[in-house]
C-alpha cells in the first residue's frame, strides 16, 4: 500500500510538471584527451547534486564495479549526513566510481558525468537541492586524472557546448567517506520515491538513450 501511494504521488508530480530532467540531457563530443590509464582498477570521485541520482546514473555503466556514496571536501568528523546538510563543512555530497578503464575510460564516464549525470552550469546547487553540499566538483586524485578533466572543460567550454558558463570545480581528493547505509542503492531500492521518480530516473534514461553502448541493465550495486 505504500508503495502504490508514492506511485500515485510520484505521477500527480509529473502530471504538474510535464517537463522532465529528460530533455535537459545534452550529447556531448567525447574527450580529445583520453589516455589509456594503467592496467588495474581505477577510482574516480565526483559530485553533482544529490547523491541518490548520481551514484544511480554510474551504476548503470558497463565497467562500473562499484559506485558509492559519500561525503569528500571536508573533515573526517563531519562526514555525517546531518552535518554535511548543513552545508558549511566543504563537503559535497558525492559518489566513488571504481571501473576497469579496459571497459570504459575516464573520459567516457566525464562524458556522462557532464551530459546526463548532472547539470554543470548550476552553481551550489542542483535542481531543487541549493548548498555548497551539491556542488558540481570532481575530486582529483593525481595528475592525470586532472590533465584529462581540465583539458576536457576546456574543450567542452571553447565549443560553447553549454549556453551559460561550466562551474565545476576541480579539489584535490584528500580524502572520501562513505555515506550511511541507507543512502547506498537509493535510487535501486526506491524507484516509486516521487523525488527519485521526477528528478532521478530521467537521468537513467537519458544514459540509456543517448549512450546504448555503456548502458548497462542490470546495476552495480554496492553490497
Amino acid at each position: 500500500m505504500r508503495q502504490a501511494a508514492a506511485l500515485v504521488a510520484a505521477l500527480m508530480i509529473l502530471a504538474a510538471c510535464p517537463a522532465s530532467a529528460a530533455e535537459r540531457a545534452i550529447v556531448l563530443p567525447a574527450p580529445a584527451y583520453d589516455p589509456p590509464a594503467a592496467s588495474g582498477e581505477q577510482k574516480l570521485v565526483v559530485a553533482g547534486g544529490c547523491f541518490w541520482s548520481v551514484q544511480g546514473v554510474f551504476q548503470h555503466i558497463k565497467g562500473v564495479s562499484r559506485a558509492m556514496s559519500g561525503y569528500a571536501g571536508g573533515a573526517k568528523e563531519t562526514a555525517r549526513y546531518d552535518k554535511v546538510s548543513q552545508g558549511d563543512t566543504g563537503h559535497a555530497e558525492s559518489v566513488e566510481i571504481t571501473y576497469d578503464p579496459k571497459i570504459v575510460s575516464l573520459g567516457h564516464l566525464l562524458r556522462v558525468y557532464f551530459s546526463v549525470a548532472h547539470d554543470p552550469t548550476q552553481l551550489n546547487r542542483q535542481g531543487p537541492d541549493v548548498g555548497a553540499q551539491y556542488r558540481s566538483a570532481i575530486f582529483i586524485a593525481n595528475a592525470e586524472q586532472e590533465k584529462v578533466a581540465r583539458d576536457y572543460i576546456q574543450q567542452l567550454s571553447g565549443a560553447e557546448a553549454f549556453s551559460t558558463p561550466i562551474v565545476t570545480t576541480l579539489e584535490p581528493l584528500k580524502a572520501f567517506y562513505p555515506a550511511e547505509a541507507y543512502h547506498q542503492d537509493y535510487l535501486i531500492r526506491h524507484p516509486a520515491q516521487p523525488y527519485i521518480v521526477y528528478n532521478d530516473l530521467p537521468k537513467i534514461d537519458n544514459l540509456k538513450r543517448l549512450f546504448p553502448s555503456l548502458y548497462r541493465e542490470s546495476p552495480a550495486l554496492t553490497n
